[in-house]
Parts: structure tokens; C-alpha cells; sequence
């Protein structure tokens, strides 16, 4: 059985983020909430990362599924003990977690588009951090519905 999906990434309403100096690595993506229920504590949201470009170092609060849609999705997930693990998912690999995680994300050498579905009783998503894994902001089901920038 062959899926062709029929969806049109030119009809969303993305936003861009990039990092500044103070970061050192390169922070290239851009993410489209495609839709939130708070009252159900739930949002869905693509993020598509540039060639080899990250998202803001961050903890998941939220408990997360994922689908590599196009690309590569990188993930490096930073262990308790320190140790650093590098998955790599490739387009049509879907994941789940409970939340908890502290990790890196990026594209792959073509990019990536990723789905993301979140749910969270708090309505705290994720908690971008310094390099101490010190919070230095949070994204909420709210922030993200109201502004995606804020996002982190």
C-alpha cells in the first residue's frame, strides 16, 4: 500500500527563529502550530529545520509523539550520568516519549519537517535552557496557541 500525502506546507502560517552570538551552535527553524485544545491540554505543532540547524537547547515537559515527515530529524539526548546519545530518525519514523528529556534537535544534511504532538495537564511544553541546564524560558500550550515565538 503506497500513502501520498496531499498537504500544503505553503498554506501554514510559519515563523522563523534563528539564534544570535550567544549561542554556539546554529539555531535555523521554523515552526506552525497546527492546532491547540488547552482545554485538553493538547498542541500540534511542525517545525522544519534548516540543513544541519538546531532548536534551542531544551527539556520536553510534555509528553511528546513524534513523525519525521521529510529529512532527517537528529536528536541528542543528554543522559543522567552526562553522556551524550545520537539517534537519528529518518523520514517515516514515529516516536514517543513521556517527557523529562533534555536533548539538542536538528535537521539532518537535507533538513527535516517534524510533527509534534504535545500534551501537558500543566500546559508547560517545553523549558529551553543554558548550557548548565538552567531554565531560561518555558513555552506553554497558551504561548505557543497565542504567539509561536514564545516558544522559546
Amino acid at each position: 500500500m503506497t500513502f501520498e500525502a496531499r498537504f500544503d506546507l505553503n498554506d501554514l502560517d510559519w515563523t522563523h527563529m534563528e539564534g544570535g552570538p550567544e549561542f554556539d551552535y546554529l539555531v535555523d527553524f521554523d515552526l506552525a502550530v497546527l492546532g491547540s485544545q488547552p482545554e485538553n491540554n493538547t498542541l500540534d505543532l511542525l517545525v522544519r529545520f534548516a540543513p544541519n540547524s538546531h532548536c534551542h537547547f531544551h527539556r520536553h515537559v510534555a509528553a511528546t509523539r513524534t513523525l519525521v515527515l521529510q529529512g532527517e530529524h537528529h536528536v541528542f539526548d543528554i543522559e543522567p550520568n552526562g553522556e551524550t546519545v545520537h539517534k537519528i530518525k529518518p523520514a517515516g519514523t514515529y516516536s514517543q516519549s513521556p517527557g523529562g528529556e533534555v536533548h539538542m534537535e536538528r535537521g539532518g544534511p537535507e533538513g527535516a519537517i517534524v510533527l509534534f504532538n504535545l500534551h501537558s495537564p500543566t500546559g508547560v511544553l517545553f523549558e529551553s535552557l543554558d548550557a548548565d541546564h538552567n531554565v531560561i524560558a518555558s513555552s506553554t500550550i497558551e504561548s505557543m496557541s497565542e504567539n509561536p515565538s514564545l516558544g522559546g
